[in-house]
């Protein structure tokens, strides 16, 4: 019988899993070193409490059981992000700034991209209690380090904001249909159909919301919004809070998007996406999102980001595995027991045959100890 695995599901075989180890352990060490404190939220919950605030828009992407103790309705985390706003505004309960991260895999329904798995290693950082931008700002570095440290280089950083849509479809009176239809075809780049779906909306917020697609490029994108939406207080503080952005941080490469509205149903600020070259998709996605505790007992101010270890974990530059040690079937040999506790001490992957073991499979060993006189040596192992 062929063990055939889901579709978008797939195993981490050794060196991939060796790689995605080594990338997970470098950036929640570049979280600590910043003062991040790690968390490990359940896989499961109720399914209220994973949609309710910032995980609104998650409903189709959530796996949904019922729970046999219980009855109630459960679901497969798709995002740790909600449950991380759990714990800081229910558990943690501090009253000053929090700053959280976490590691783990979630669960989707349906891949995000075509090139995207369903049970994607999400990795990422939540800072909680901190209204100002340069909360956004610490965010946006903190992301921005863990890429250099993982040694994956940034293309550029959209910056884009929620609050002007918001403001521009609250000026305009839309309806909430209306609204959720305008925020497809913006998400979507559909100029055509902008035009069309714009055609009953009153003006200047009519021309507002069509130019809203060609308000992307580099940072003089923004003073082109100052000229050409409506002086509106929302959209004037929005773009001040760019400016703000990207002159703090004149060594990130950042551009602008003003209709990306990825996550508009919780996110109600600042929004981020990292990319890398040769690569289509968003590497690393992030935002602000106010108010997410509320549920469950505290709206506490929050920003964070998140990426996907194992998409990252392909596009990282491969780095040169050391070799191991190969070490012969002797278990009386304590001279040798304590040559190989030794080498391990120091670091090195020492591999013991069993008896009548004569090979490795792996992992791959490029030396091996030897015996001369009475004293082991490490030998290279010659390729036949």
């Amino acid at each position: 019988m062929n063990w055939l695995l889901p579709e978008y599901i797939a195993d981490a075989l050794p060196a991939e899993a060796a790689r995605i180890e080594r990338l997970r352990r470098t950036v929640l060490d570049h979280f600590r070193e910043r003062g991040f404190e790690l968390v490990m939220p359940p896989m499961l919950e109720y399914l209220e409490s994973l949609l309710t605030g910032a995980g609104q828009d998650l409903h189709l992407r959530t796996f949904k059981l019922v729970d046999q103790l219980s009855g109630r309705t459960m679901g497969v985390r798709a995002d740790i992000t909600p449950q991380a706003a759990r714990i800081d505004a229910h558990l943690l309960n501090h009253q000053g700034v929090t700053r959280l991260c976490y590691c783990d895999s979630v669960l989707h329904t349906l891949p995000a991209t075509i090139s995207a798995g369903r049970e994607p290693l999400q990795i990422g950082a939540e800072l909680y209690g901190y209204e100002g931008i340069e909360a956004d700002l610490s965010i946006i570095r903190l992301m921005a380090g863990a890429l250099e440290k993982i040694k994956l280089p940034m293309s550029r950083i959209d910056l884009g904001h929620v609050g002007i849509f918001r403001a521009l479809a609250e000026a305009a009176g839309l309806p909430q249909e209306a609204e959720e239809s305008l925020l497809l075809l913006l998400q979507t780049k559909d100029v055509p159909g902008l035009i069309d779906a714009c055609a009953e909306v009153p003006s200047p917020y009519r021309e507002a919301l069509q130019r809203l697609p060609a308000l992307y490029g580099g940072v003089e994108v923004l003073d082109r919004a100052t000229a050409e939406l409506p002086a509106l207080p929302a959209i004037s503080a929005a773009l001040e809070g760019l400016r703000h952005l990207i002159a703090s941080a004149p060594e990130l490469p950042f551009s602008v998007d003003l209709s990306d509205l990825r996550g508009y149903h919780y996110h109600n600020g600042v929004v981020f996406a990292a990319y890398c070259p040769d690569y289509p998709a968003a590497i690393a996605l992030g935002g602000r999102y106010d108010g997410a505790g509320k549920a469950f007992g505290r709206a506490r101010p929050a920003t964070g980001f998140s990426m996907d270890l194992r998409e990252v974990a392909r596009l990282v530059p491969a780095m040169k595995s050391q070799g191991a040690v190969l070490a012969p079937c002797a278990p009386q040999d304590r001279l040798l027991a304590a040559h190989i506790a030794a080498l391990r001490e120091q670091g090195e992957t020492v591999v013991e045959l069993l008896p009548n073991e004569t090979a490795c499979e792996g992992p791959l060993c490029d030396r091996k100890l030897a015996k001369v006189g009475e004293r082991w040596i490490i030998e290279a192992i010659q390729e036949d």
